[in-house]
């Protein structure tokens, strides 16, 4: 029976009420598929602030390292929201993809075609949108010295530092063409060259790197002209990649595209084996939602779809994943909506009901392996 060491990171707000249903559903795809999953659980972030005074414990750091994968919940809330604070619990999550290396973030957005009336976009802008965004993720202005804030005789004053060095740039912009070969071969490589010298070199390596994967359409888009054309023509686009900063803004504003931030996955990977897995940490994108923690509103499809993401990925079980995906398309196919994604006629359940209509669908849903 294969066996497989998960690290647990619920972290704050509905992390720990999305993570549970995951857990669920992977549980039912342990006893389907033969699977063994040894669940081990680690506070971070406000939490670990709470329980240890740090948000991430060198202790957290090494038991992911000797883990298959990472599922991770969420961070923060207005508890820890101190701007003069010296720890925030945004650091556990920022430290843990620093110390495994995972230098790209993965971030699907693909709208199911019965939820095109559920965004705030036309039904025919958004008709075939399935998309990949890769993030950069351990360089730029989240991490580049100096990084300060002081007090002088003007008053006050702060400094961010927006660095990459050619290395970050091309290994980034290789999982994307990588990525795009598997796909419908187009990339778009998202710069502000225009004002950035950073933008600049990012637009030379991007130029360089394509000439190695002739048989991928290569485009350039300043991350203004990006934004646009997001809400524009969402459709048009195959695989993004773009730095840091740029990929948090676009990746938030690309989940609205499919209705809900509750329907997002993501995937932070770093150095791959030869067959493609490697540790990773998958989370949803939708943040900590404290507004809503505790009342059992949540989405947990964004966390469960992350589930799906680590088997195919990180454990390379693409049957089993596309049997959560599966069941994920059937639950709304029947009508099952949380409250963020409900709609006239839908049947509108909690977050507990939702994880186990997706559990129980694994057992008859048909499984078809989608497009990576």
């Amino acid at each position: 029976m294969p066996n497989f060491r998960i690290l647990l990171t619920p972290g704050d707000g509905i992390g720990p009420e999305v993570l549970e249903e995951s857990t669920k559903v992977l549980g039912r795809i342990a006893s389907r598929f033969g699977h063994e999953f040894q669940f081990e659980e680690e506070s971070l972030g406000g939490a670990a602030i709470d329980k240890y005074g740090v948000a991430l414990r060198p202790e957290t750091v090494a038991k992911a390292k000797d883990s298959h994968a990472v599922l991770f919940g969420a961070v923060g809330g207005p508890k820890w929201d101190d701007p003069h604070a010296s720890v925030r619990p945004e650091d556990a999550i920022l430290g843990m993809r620093k110390q495994l290396g995972l230098f790209a973030n993965l971030r699907p957005v693909k709208v199911h075609p019965l939820m095109l009336g559920d965004s705030t976009l036309k039904p025919e802008v958004l008709e075939g949108t399935d998309m990949v965004v890769i993030r950069e993720l351990t360089g730029g202005l989240y991490f580049g010295q100096p990084k300060k804030r002081w007090t002088n005789a003007q008053g006050r004053q702060a400094v961010d530092t927006l660095r990459y060095s050619e290395k970050e740039v091309a290994r980034v912009l290789h999982v994307g063409f990588q990525l795009a070969r598997t796909r419908r071969k187009k990339l778009t490589s998202v710069d502000k060259m225009n004002v950035l010298r950073t933008g600049q070199m990012w637009r030379e390596i991007a130029v360089e790197i394509g000439r190695e994967y002739p048989d991928v359409a290569l485009d350039h888009m300043l991350a203004d002209a990006c934004a646009m054309h997001l809400l524009r023509r969402p459709a048009s686009f195959d695989v993004i990649v773009t730095e840091n900063m740029f990929g948090d803004i676009l990746t938030d504003e690309a989940a609205m595209l499919a209705g809900s931030m509750g329907m997002m996955p993501s995937a932070s990977l770093g150095k791959r084996r030869k067959d493609g897995t490697g540790i990773g940490l998958y989370e949803p994108i939708h943040g900590s939602a404290p507004d809503i923690a505790g009342q059992k509103k949540a989405n947990p499809l964004a966390m469960i779809l992350s589930a799906a993401m680590m088997l195919r990925i990180s454990l390379g079980l693409e049957t089993e994943a596309a049997a959560v995906e599966a069941a994920v398309d059937q639950v709304i196919r029947d009508g099952y909506r949380t409250p963020d994604i409900a709609n006239t006629g839908s049947h509108v359940v909690d977050t507990a009901k939702m994880g186990t209509l997706v559990a129980e669908q694994i057992v008859v849903a048909h499984i078809s392996p989608r497009r990576k």
